[in-house]
């Protein structure tokens, strides 16, 4: 694994099966540590989860960083062990300044405006999908929902580059990033609107947008978007 710390938005955690590989010791031997001092009150809590790895699936836990450290304090100083605790200290200290920063944004008001108007450009891009995924379906088209997810990836690759995927990516984005997806927004919207009075082809109007979309994020770049994932 290549990633050390993880985060769900709110709250940073690391697993065994990191751990173990960081470690250069077998997982099954983390578990088995962990699951010796489980009555302790550090170690009593913690989520089981399930990975297929090979074709069969591996059980593993979840652990905040106060478990990991001292789950790790219970393991024996090898080279490889001290030099992942240095590693994963500085990633759990770095994600914490990361979700800090996150939060500071979302109390600007500033950035509350844009995302608020850039909700309002959103749902005026949505209701036009609406009607070009009628428009697509009269013209016999067989998988017109599916331009909901398209037109979302679509504008998203084009505008940002990430190392993860987000629950709600918007929430993650800084202003000048929020305006100009509400940009692209307007940008979709327009093309479609001006493809379907002109009665072109449905997939005709979806390249259209698509082109506009390029030609847009060919002007202003694209950016890379926070990562909620260190390594």
């Amino acid at each position: 694994m290549n990633k050390l710390v993880l985060s769900d938005g709110k709250k940073v955690f690391t697993t065994t099966l990191i751990i173990a590989d960081g470690c250069q010791v077998e997982h099954r031997a983390t578990m088995q540590l962990l699951k010796t001092h489980s009555n302790t009150e550090t170690l009593s809590t913690f989520e089981m989860l399930k990975v297929s790895r090979g074709g069969r699936p591996i059980e593993y836990a979840k652990l905040n960083e106060k478990q990991t450290t001292f789950l790790i304090t219970l393991m024996r100083n090898s080279d490889p062990v001290v030099k992942f605790k240095e590693r994963l200290s500085e990633a759990f200290f770095e994600q914490r300044r990361i979700i800090s920063r996150l939060i500071q944004q979302r109390d600007n008001p500033d950035w509350q405006d844009v995302r608020s108007d850039g909700k309002l450009i959103h749902r005026q891009k949505t209701d036009i999908i609406k009607t070009f995924v009628d428009y697509a379906i009269e013209q016999g088209s067989q998988n017109a929902k599916m331009y909901y997810t398209n037109f979302a990836s679509m504008e998203n690759s084009a505008l940002f580059y990430f190392e993860q995927k987000y629950k709600n990516l918007r929430e993650v984005l800084t202003i000048k990033q929020l305006m100009q997806v509400s940009t692209a927004d307007d940008v979709i919207e327009k093309a479609l609107q001006e493809g379907m009075d002109n009665n072109l082809n449905y997939k005709d109007c979806y390249k259209l947008a698509k082109g506009r979309i390029i030609a847009f994020a060919e002007i202003i770049g694209r950016s890379p978007v926070l990562s909620l994932e260190l390594k």
